[in-house]
This record gives C-alpha cells, sequence and structure tokens, in this order.
C-alpha cells in the first residue's frame, strides 16, 4: 500500500515538472515577439524601383527598423527596376529557393497582384504589400496572411490643392498672368493605372475649384513619377506654352523637380523672383525641400516613409507569429478590411514666389 502510494506521489509529481516545463515554454514562446525557431525573422523587401526618391526613404526606413531591432528581423532587398517580369521572377526565386518567413512588397504593376497572391498562397507566408496600391482589393482579401500598407489617394491631392489655393487668394496678381481670374496648370501624372496618380491628379484640382477658384488644364502629361520624363515632357511643353502655364501641379516631387530642370533652362526658377512659375509636388523628399527653401519650388506634402516601413514590419511580425495582423498596435484596417491607411503629413511651402 505504502509503495502505491509512494509511485502515485512520483507520478503526481512528474506530470507538475512536465506542466510546468510545458507552461515555461509557452510563455517563452508568447514573450518572443519577433524571434522564429531562435533567430531573426527572415523578410524580402522587394522594391519597385531604387531610381524613385520616395523608395529609397523607403528602404531606408526598413533599415533604420532592423538597426533599432537587432536579432528580431532580417531584411533582404530586391530592386525589381519597375520591371514586373524582373519582380514576378525574383517572387519565384524566393518562394523556391530561399527561407523565407515574410514578404514584403512594393509593387511595379498595380493590376498584377493576383498570381502574386495566389503563389505566395501555396507557401503559406505572409505577404505585405505597401505603398503602391493595387488596383483590385478582392485577391489581398482572398488571402488571410495578405495585407496593404498605403495612404488615402485622395487626401495628398486635397493638400496640394490646399496649398495653390492659400498662395493663389495671397499672391493672385502675381501668379494670374492674363488677368482672366482663372488658375491655368499643367498636371504632371504618375501612371494612368496607379491608384495614387489618380486620387493625386482628380482632387488637387478639385480642392482648388471646392476654394471657389477657377481652372483651366493647359496640359495633362503622364510622367510615371520618372524625373528624366518630366523634365523632357516639360521642356516640350513650354516652348509652346510659356505664356499660358501658371502652375505646375505633379503627382510626386521627382516630376515636379524634373520640370524644374526644364523651366530652368528658360531662365525661370532659378533665383529671379519675376520669373517663377509656382510647382507643387508630393513625398517631400530631401532635394524638394532643399529646393522649397531656396524658393525654387513651392511645396510638397510629406509622406510618411518610415510610419508606412513602420506598420508594414509590425504587421508582418504579427502574421509571422500567429497572431490577430493588428495586435499590440495602433493601426485600423478601412473599410476594405485588408488596408491601413497612413496619413499625411500637412503640406511644407515657401509662401514667397
Amino acid at each position: 500500500m505504502r509503495h502505491s502510494k509512494k509511485i502515485l506521489v512520483l507520478c503526481t509529481i512528474t506530470i507538475m515538472i512536465i506542466n510546468l516545463v510545458l507552461n515555461s515554454n509557452k510563455a517563452a514562446a508568447n514573450s518572443q515577439l519577433t524571434a522564429t525557431e531562435g533567430r531573426p525573422v527572415r523578410a524580402s523587401v522587394l522594391l519597385r524601383t531604387l531610381d524613385d526618391p520616395y523608395t529609397v526613404l523607403l528602404k531606408q526606413s526598413f533599415e533604420e527598423i532592423q538597426k533599432n531591432n537587432p536579432g528580431n528581423i532580417e531584411f533582404t532587398f530586391y530592386d525589381c527596376k519597375n520591371d514586373q517580369s524582373l519582380q514576378n521572377r525574383d517572387i519565384n526565386l524566393i518562394l523556391n529557393n530561399e527561407s523565407v518567413d515574410l514578404i514584403l512588397l512594393n509593387l511595379v504593376d498595380p493590376g498584377g497582384v493576383k498570381p502574386i497572391i495566389d503563389a505566395v498562397k501555396e507557401k503559406n507566408i505572409p505577404l505585405g504589400l505597401f505603398n503602391i496600391e493595387p488596383l483590385n482589393m478582392e485577391p489581398v482579401r482572398s488571402y488571410s496572411k495578405a495585407y496593404f500598407v498605403g495612404t488615402n489617394p485622395a487626401e495628398a491631392g486635397i493638400l496640394q490643392g490646399e496649398l495653390l489655393s492659400n498662395l493663389w487668394n495671397k499672391d493672385k496678381k502675381i501668379i494670374d498672368k492674363n488677368g482672366d481670374n482663372i488658375m491655368q496648370y499643367v498636371m504632371l501624372m504618375g501612371p494612368r493605372d496607379n491608384l495614387e496618380a489618380i486620387g493625386r491628379t482628380k482632387y488637387s484640382v478639385l480642392s482648388i475649384n471646392d476654394a471657389g477658384i477657377k481652372t483651366e488644364e493647359i496640359a495633362l502629361r503622364v510622367c510615371n513619377w520618372e524625373e528624366d520624363l518630366a523634365r523632357d515632357t516639360m521642356d516640350s511643353l513650354f516652348l509652346g506654352n510659356s505664356n499660358k502655364i501658371e502652375v505646375i501641379i505633379s503627382n510626386n516631387d521627382a516630376m515636379a523637380i524634373g520640370a524644374i530642370e526644364a523651366l530652368q533652362k528658360y531662365g525661370y526658377n532659378d533665383g529671379d523672383k519675376s520669373k517663377v512659375i509656382p510647382i507643387v509636388g508630393v513625398d517631400a523628399i530631401p532635394e524638394a525641400r532643399q529646393l522649397i527653401s531656396e524658393g525654387i519650388m513651392t511645396g510638397s506634402v510629406p509622406q510618411d516613409a518610415a510610419r508606412m516601413a513602420e506598420a508594414t514590419y509590425l504587421i508582418g511580425i504579427n502574421l509571422v507569429n500567429g497572431k490577430e495582423p493588428l495586435a499590440g498596435t495602433s493601426y485600423k484596417f478601412d473599410d476594405t478590411g485588408v488596408s491601413v491607411r497612413i496619413p499625411y503629413k500637412g503640406y511644407i511651402s515657401n509662401d514667397n514666389i
């Protein structure tokens, strides 16, 4: 009888020890917010192109996250050179040949997301899309480990419009060259199939009109976010419209800077206050900020690269660790159920034209 009691006590103690060890391991696992099997989370970051200044800022923001989270995250970057076939090839290589825990994707083609999501879904790897919004969110919604982090496409345009409206009301006599009480403008647009470009183009003008200012479009040119293309386009436009153009609205800073380079060829926006055409952009990249401070560029709408990278990272880490995507964050999904919108940071401007 005593022997049986000893066995029972030993069994009870053994069970208690096993439960203690299991609970200890579970607690340790739960405390690992970013570690996977005792190693950093391995994340592949596919960037649309490093020729784009804002994309460079995003890359730097991810690098800063890795620096501030040593041993927790390890980013590997891919420059897709604005080539969808190259991006597809890189994704296939990552899925077939690499050990990766998380894929972060800056799309080249906003309409080409479905085959990418289908391929990633087969491998059950979390997929975070950022900055370039898919034209259709249904493929993103079809995969429980996919999400998007971007901005509200209308917001940047509205802020550009507010900036120009304020400037017009302050210095209309200077801007309104022909005195017709109408703001004549050139629009430099990103890709036609890009939701950001569409929103910025539409709402910048609507915002000006909502402020009670009439507008007239001298020209709209698609320059695909590219500085060189905008420079050549503006060079050609200026030759036939130099006396008509009162304002230049650019969907991003790179194209605005290209336009400035063209204008400077003709003596405009080069320090002479009597020969300035107001130009506004989006992103507030360092070069644009410098030009604004010098009075060469009128203004820009800052896009928060650091917060966009942070949200993309935190949601991805949650999914890698089997958590709810927004757990422990301050971010919210919009009505798509899979998109986080990072607000713009107002606008910066030089009021002296």
